[in-house]
């Protein structure tokens, strides 16, 4: 049973990051298909992660506190609202107010499925069988890595209107997917739990934990250098943002295309799956502050590298850096939260990560298409290496002087 629930769950998340390349990865293709101006999309993509925000603690509530729905049901209720949306895509063909409005939905509902499907491993987890989360993470970046890839080659031969028609059938296989994990579910919890795997989990269940509420202000008063160093964070991933969503606006002077751009986005995904795999042997050997440090050296490499490509061979090869950028900075500064703060405030210092992290993704969207429609990639690339380099610059100055406020 514990293979089989750790392969369910890898099947729920290979298909739902295989949705999301095709939803969000692929935004840019569809919407300059349809009439849009990268002003525009850069609007659609800010709006989105605001959207996003806005339902991602609703859905959470939703998924603890109704009656009727389980986080199961959430979970497949929010893919049968993506399987709507992208049939709008059908319909839709030119530029215009309802299309904006269906895709921001569409965006917004996808980036906002991502915790729940996060909580569902721990959810399954609750049935005494462990979920290797970061194997089965790594494994939807196998997948986003392999729909980029095969998806950027179809789209050139066949057309845009291959995208809605294929997220469509992998919203039935993720449909399929949870609920084969949610028929499962009860029948692990009826198993029991067993053997060392069970007396863990009653360790732990039943160790008493003492949590210290802490309010906004007592929280921002006790960590003024860890909120200094998440503007650090925002510099960083202004980057980050820039290159997601404008990746083809980027290579296009350089003579690539949708083809060129799935390439460099399967890439990327595929050099994150080593470091998410070993990520708890690197952090042994390895502080959190080693590693986020090394980790904001690697963007700026990264954005530098991009910035000066001279072909879209030297922005394939860039995508190496991912093995010590965001794969390492990610899970690298959710465990730093976790052993410098205490219970109290630990999911606080989670939000004002992930919320710099979407204010840096709306900055980036809203500065990035109006900068390549009034001067181009290049500008958009040079200011990027800035945010950059300020960016690591702060989280220097600051990450050895935070103080360790866990009891």
């Amino acid at each position: 049973m514990k293979k089989l629930l750790n392969f369910e769950y890898a099947s729920v998340q290979g298909t739902y990051w295989m949705a999301y390349g095709l939803i969000s990865t692929f935004a840019s293709v569809l919407l300059l298909d349809r009439g849009y101006s990268n002003g525009d999309i850069g609007m659609i993509f800010a709006v989105a992660n605001v959207v996003a925000v806005v339902l991602q603690p609703l859905t959470a509530d939703l998924a603890d506190r109704s009656k009727r729905l389980s986080l199961f049901g959430v979970c497949q209720m929010t893919a049968v609202i993506l399987m709507v949306l992208t049939w709008g895509l059908f319909v839709l063909q030119r530029k215009s107010l309802a299309l904006t409005v269906v895709y921001v939905l569409l965006l917004a509902w996808a980036v906002a499925a991502q915790p729940l499907l996060n909580a569902l491993a721990f959810k399954l987890s609750e049935s005494g069988i462990h979920i290797n989360f970061g194997m089965t993470r790594s494994l939807g970046s196998l997948a986003y890595a392999v729909i980029c890839a095969v998806m950027g080659s179809l789209v050139e031969r066949y057309g845009i209107m291959l995208l809605p028609a294929s997220n469509s059938a992998i919203l039935v296989l993720l449909l399929i997917s949870l609920a084969v994990v949610a028929l499962h579910f009860p029948k692990a919890m009826s198993m029991g739990i067993q053997g060392e795997e069970a007396a863990e989990a009653v360790i732990e269940s039943s160790a008493p934990e003492v949590q210290e509420e802490i309010n906004l202000i007592t929280f921002v008063r006790r960590n003024k250098m860890f909120i200094f160093m998440t503007v650090g964070v925002l510099g960083i991933y202004f980057a980050n943002g820039t290159l997601n969503n404008f990746m083809l606006q980027i290579i296009m002077p350089l003579g690539g295309n949708s083809e060129d751009m799935g390439w460099i986005f399967g890439l990327l995904a595929f050099f994150e799956i080593p470091t998410l795999v070993f990520f708890e042997r690197i952090n042994r050997r390895f502080s959190c502050q080693t590693l986020l440090k090394v980790a904001s050296v690697s963007y700026i490499v990264k954005i530098v590298i991009t910035w000066q490509a001279d072909s879209v061979a030297v922005v394939m090869v860039s995508q190496l850096t991912q093995l010590t950028s965001y794969a390492l900075f990610l899970p690298a500064m959710v465990q730093f939260v976790s052993e410098i703060m205490s219970k109290g405030e630990a999911v606080k210092g989670q939000a004002f990560y992930t919320t710099m992290g979407t204010i840096a993704v709306v900055l980036s969207s809203l500065v990035g298409g109006w900068v390549l429609d009034m001067s181009g990639a290049k500008t958009l690339l040079f200011i990027s290496t800035i945010f950059t380099v300020a960016g690591t610059v702060i989280i220097f100055l600051t990450i050895d002087r935070i103080h360790i406020n866990k009891a």
